[in-house]
């Protein structure tokens, strides 16, 4: 199982903050490779609110006792007390991204964003955006430089910002099957994403035009179909780096580069680092 987690004064204790109006305690990401199953159980939830991002696979929460299997592009938020169960599977290759934060104005300031006491799940869609602004939120608590609180709350509040502007978008019923269609989209791509995949030549294989079909998969995922796959290289590309010995051009091949070169710029663009550093910096951790 691979983590990246910070805390603030690097303490896994719970708190609730009353000086400050939004404060962000910790945060983190893992992925599953090797543990089957990692189970959550807080009966009595925390003393903060909690909001987990499903980056990709699937992630099964509880509430009221029954099971809702949570799919990638979608958020979950827990409020505090509330009682927290949920479950991930490394056969459904989840990969997810947390927050905790508190303060003394956080229920109007969800409430200004459309997140009120009765939210549970919230449709984001799949976006490299959200993973950069948790991974800011975690770099930013791991090494607590000058003014990191208040770097924390603008990163906060921006992702709160674009979950907004995505529930204000919502789909209509009307384009529900719509959206069927670009989820079995996302689901080929998933399963062909270290291959040349030709965007022409899916949408007419399925009776789309090309433009209908990546304004639809853009609404479905919040980026676009090219993005998208890009998107699924690179989350590969950092597993094998971080769980295999294979070399930087190996793993540009197996995740659909031909050219290493290329890859690894691209790779440090998308991750602030080239796929060397990164391996070393998991090394050093």
């Amino acid at each position: 199982m691979y983590t990246y987690s910070a805390y603030w004064q690097h303490s896994r204790l719970d708190f609730k903050d009353k000086t400050h109006p939004l404060f962000v305690g910790s945060c983190g990401t893992c992925r599953l490779y090797t543990v089957k199953k990692l189970p959550t159980h807080r009966p009595r939830g925390r003393l903060d609110y909690q909001l987990l991002y499903i980056a990709s696979g699937k992630g099964h929460f509880y509430f009221n006792g029954k099971e809702t299997v949570v799919s990638a592009g979608n958020m979950v938020i827990y409020h505090p007390k509330e009682e927290q169960r949920y479950y991930y599977y490394v056969s459904d290759h989840t990969e997810v991204y947390w927050v905790h934060f508190t303060g003394n104005d956080v229920k109007n300031i969800l409430k200004k964003y459309g997140i009120t006491k009765n939210t549970r799940i919230i449709y984001t869609g799949v976006s490299m955006e959200y993973k950069h602004l948790f991974l800011s939120m975690i770099q930013e608590l791991e090494l607590q430089k000058e003014d990191y609180e208040e770097m924390l709350i603008h990163y906060l509040m921006t992702l709160l910002i674009n979950i907004h502007r995505v529930i204000l978008s919502k789909p209509k019923k009307r384009n529900l099957l719509n959206m069927d269609k670009m989820d079995k989209a996302a689901q080929y791509f998933r399963s062909n994403y270290n291959k040349s995949i030709s965007l022409e030549d899916y949408a007419h294989s399925h009776n789309m035009s090309v433009s209908w079909f990546i304004q639809n998969f853009k609404q479905y995922a919040s980026t676009t179909p090219a993005q998208y796959i890009q998107t699924l290289r690179i989350s590969n590309a950092r597993t094998l780096l971080e769980t295999t010995n294979y070399n930087i051009t190996e793993i540009s091949n197996l995740v659909g580069y031909e050219n290493p070169l290329y890859f690894s710029r691209f790779f440090r663009k998308q991750c602030g680092m080239s796929p060397s550093q990164f391996r070393k910096k998991l090394e050093e951790q």
